[in-house]
Formats: structure tokens, C-alpha cells, sequence
């Protein structure tokens, strides 16, 4: 094959390539209009409150369960159960979980080059042994309530950096780690959209392997360890040097996520 007709093959099958990729999305953005008003019918039939809420919402729990409307129904449905029992009163008052405030693990500041808001946590901060699970829990959920609050307009992902720097077993806390993955996954689905992990200690990765098998497919691709010899580089592609945190090595001064 000459230079002339291997480049003109080539340039024939990106476009072929792009014009699949195209009705792939198109198709598949008439599915997912079609599967949120099935959905919204059916669940609205078992749970009248479900009549408030947004199709955005939906499709967050649509995509979940890879736009199977009848599991994608079922989540829903024992979401709305759960929030009810579990937010009684619609939010999570400071005044429920002071030891976890007290611990100044979690700040947010600034957004990545996608426009989501970043959430950092500092994971030598928690101290297990001065807490309950109960208020891990509510913790949890006043952190992805403010989080979610925060969200610009066209967004619904937030960026969290977990700095595990000085994280040793007294940090440890697997039923913690659990309860918090179950509440990020059950009840605020396609609610992340990257988890940077950086400065792991090596005793880490045993609470790792124990967490490991408990995350979503879903879940799992988001998560990324970051090489303490490529941190900022690895940070810059997602991030924009002017909306690093300080604790990186950026401008902007932390805000503790009660202050935001």
C-alpha cells in the first residue's frame, strides 16, 4: 500500500470511527431518556415521594446499574427509604457529629479542569477509637450533602484527593471504610468522578485488600494512586495549577467543610 492510499485509509476509518462514536452517543442518550420516564413511572407507583425528585437524579441511578431500569428501580427505591430514616429531618446538623468535626480531617477547595468541586481528605487525621460508626455515618452523608450543594451548575461529580501521608494501623478502621463506601455507592451513585490517592504508606494496602472487593466496577475506574515521585505531574492533569490546594503545593488556602 502506497504512503497516499495508507493515509487515506487511515483518515477514512477515524472518520467511520467518529461517526460511530456519534450514533453510540446518540443512541444511547435516547436510552437514557427513554429508561429515566420508565423509571420514573414505575417507582412512582410504589413510592409517591419519588414525585420530587429530578431526572438528573434518574439517571445517576440508571447509570449505576448500566441503565437496567428494574435494578436501577430497586436501588432507587431503598435509597429513598434509607433517606428517610437516615436524614429524618432532610440534613445533617453539625451538632450530631462533633467528633468528626473535631478530628479536621476534610476540606474542600476549588474545582478540576472538568468544573467539579475537589474534597480533600487527610486519612491520618481519623482517630476510630474516638468515634462510632453510627457517626461515621452521619458524617458521610453531611459531607456528600455539602458537597453536592456545591455543585456548579451542569455538574454532578465532585474530585477527592486522599492524603494518606503519616496513615498508620491506629487510623485503620475497616467497618469506617465500609460504611462510608456503602452510603457513597447505594445512595449517592455517579456522585464521584475521581478519587486521587496519594503519599500511601505500604501497611496501607492491607485495610486496601480488605476494602478492594466490597467496591463497584463503577467505583473501582475512578480510583487512582498517585506515585509520590509523579504527584504534581499526575495532579496537573486533572487539575489547573491555580486551583491546587495548598497542601500540594498550590495557591488556594484549605476550607474546612463545615466553613463552606
Amino acid at each position: 500500500m502506497t504512503s497516499y492510499l495508507r493515509q487515506k485509509f487511515q483518515s477514512l476509518t477515524v472518520s467511520d470511527d467518529a461517526k460511530q462514536d456519534e450514533l453510540d452517543s446518540q443512541n444511547r442518550e435516547e436510552l437514557e431518556r427513554t429508561s429515566i420516564q420508565t423509571m420514573k413511572a414505575l417507582v412512582l407507583k410504589q413510592d409517591p415521594s419519588a414525585k420530587d425528585v429530578d431526572d438528573l437524579m434518574i439517571r445517576r441511578f440508571l447509570r449505576a446499574r448500566d441503565l437496567d431500569v428494574d435494578k436501577a428501580s430497586a436501588m432507587f427505591l431503598k435509597y429513598l427509604k434509607w433517606r428517610r430514616e437516615s436524614i429524618p429531618n432532610g440534613f445533617i446538623s453539625p451538632s450530631e457529629i462533633p467528633n468528626e468535626l473535631a478530628q479536621n480531617k476534610l476540606f474542600v477547595q476549588g474545582h478540576d479542569k472538568a468544573g467539579r468541586p475537589i474534597m480533600l481528605v487527610f486519612a491520618a487525621r481519623h482517630k476510630p477509637a474516638s468515634t462510632t460508626v453510627e457517626e461515621i455515618k452521619r458524617f458521610v452523608i453531611y459531607i456528600l450533602e455539602k458537597i453536592c450543594s456545591r455543585m456548579p451548575s451542569g455538574h454532578e461529580k465532585f474530585t477527592t484527593i486522599a492524603d494518606l501521608q503519616g496513615w498508620g494501623y491506629a487510623n485503620s478502621d475497616i467497618r469506617g471504610y465500609l460504611a462510608a463506601l456503602s452510603i457513597l455507592q447505594d445512595c449517592y451513585p455517579e456522585r464521584l468522578g475521581k478519587l486521587l490517592i496519594i503519599n500511601a504508606p505500604y501497611i496501607f494496602m492491607t485495610a486496601w485488600k480488605m476494602v478492594y472487593p466490597f467496591i463497584d466496577k463503577n467505583t473501582k475506574r475512578r480510583i487512582v494512586f498517585v506515585e509520590d515521585k509523579k504527584l504534581r505531574p499526575t495532579l496537573l492533569q486533572d487539575i489547573d495549577e491555580d486551583q491546587l490546594p495548598d497542601c500540594v503545593g498550590g495557591p488556594l488556602k484549605l476550607v474546612p467543610i463545615q466553613d463552606c
